[in-house]
C-alpha cells in the first residue's frame, strides 16, 4: 500500500520534517510512500481568479493542481505534517488545501440541482500537527476541539474523506523531541493497521460511493 506524505515547513532541519522521514521509516519495507516537501517544490498556495474558474466548472484544473490531485489519487492514505500556526494549518497548506480540493474532484457540488456530492470516500487521513504551546491551553481554550471542527469536520468530512488519527504534538519547542518523534514513526508502523485502514486497500470498483450530503 502507497502513503503520500504532505509536510508544509520551509525549513529541511524542522521538527515537521524529521516527523514527516520517521513516519516514512515506520511503514517498512511493506509499503510504498511520498513525501511531498511543498515549500522545496514551490507549491502556489494563491487561490486566484483561475481557481475561481475552476471551483465554477468553466475551465479545467491547472498543471500543478492536477499532478498534485494524481497524487492523492495513488495514494491509499494521506498523511499531513505540519507546525500549527494561529491554531491552524499554515497558510502553506490551507493554500494547497484551497486550491487541489477542487470543485469536480474532491466534492462536486451542482449548483442547478442544489446537490452536493462527496468524492473522496475512498481516502483515509493521518494529521500530525506540531505545537509550540501546551497540551493544558488547547484545551482549556478550546483550541483544539475548534481545530478539530475546522480540519476534521469542516474539510475532510466535507469532501467524504475518513480522519482516522488527528494527533497534536504539544511543547514542541520546549521539550526533548524523542517521544514526538517515537509517536511519528508509530503512527507509520500502524498506518494501514488501524481501524478503518482496511477499506481503502480495496480496488476502487468495490469501494461504495461516497454518499450524497
Amino acid at each position: 500500500m502507497h502513503a503520500l506524505i504532505v509536510v508544509a515547513h520551509h525549513d529541511p532541519r524542522s521538527l515537521s520534517h524529521s516527523l514527516a522521514k520517521q513516519v516514512a521509516e515506520g511503514l517498512g519495507p511493506s509499503h510504498t510512500f511520498e513525501i511531498a516537501d511543498l515549500f522545496a517544490e514551490a507549491f502556489d498556495p494563491c487561490f486566484n481568479a483561475a481557481d475561481h474558474a475552476v471551483h465554477r466548472r468553466q475551465v479545467p484544473p491547472p498543471a500543478d493542481v492536477l499532478a498534485e490531485q494524481a497524487r492523492i489519487d495513488r495514494a491509499d492514505a494521506l498523511v499531513l505534517v505540519y507546525p500549527v500556526y494561529w491554531w491552524s494549518f499554515p497558510a502553506l497548506l490551507k493554500g494547497w488545501i484551497d486550491r487541489v480540493f477542487a470543485n469536480g474532484w474532491a466534492f462536486d457540488f451542482n449548483l442547478e440541482a442544489n446537490r452536493m456530492e462527496k468524492q473522496l470516500g475512498r481516502l483515509r487521513v493521518h494529521l500530525l500537527g506540531v505545537a509550540g504551546a501546551d497540551a493544558g491551553t488547547y484545551e482549556r481554550h478550546g483550541y483544539a476541539a475548534a481545530m478539530k471542527t475546522q480540519i476534521d469536520h469542516g474539510i475532510f468530512d466535507y469532501c467524504g474523506a475518513r480522519v482516522l488519527s488527528s494527533s497534536l504534538l504539544p511543547d514542541a519547542e520546549s521539550q526533548d523531541p524523542e517521544p514526538h518523534l517515537r509517536t511519528a514513526r508509530a503512527l507509520g508502523r500502524d498506518l494501514f493497521t488501524c481501524p478503518g485502514a482496511i477499506e481503502a486497500a480495496q480496488p476502487a470498483s468495490d469501494r461504495q460511493a461516497a454518499p450524497v450530503a
